[in-house]
């Protein structure tokens, strides 16, 4: 689901091309950082087995969450 996000952010920096969107592309770069990092993901592997164990996973993860609100793009 990472990469999904990922996948999303992406495509939305492509659109971001007037000079007043740069600072917004340089923002959603640097999350897309954050999604690739191996402590992020070990972060979020450990909430997926602490949500787990409690009964509380849900259809959407974290990260493609977090793009879908950025973005505004409908979740399924």
């Amino acid at each position: 689901d990472t990469d999904r996000a990922l996948v999303l952010l992406e495509e939305y920096c492509k659109k971001l091309r007037k000079p007043e969107e740069q600072q917004l592309k340089k923002a959603i770069r640097k999350v897309m950082g954050i999604f690739k990092s191996s402590l992020f993901q070990a972060l979020l592997g450990s909430f997926k087995k602490k949500a787990t164990r409690h009964g509380t996973t849900s259809h959407t993860s974290l990260p493609v969450a977090l793009a879908c609100d950025v973005l505004g793009c409908p979740r399924d």
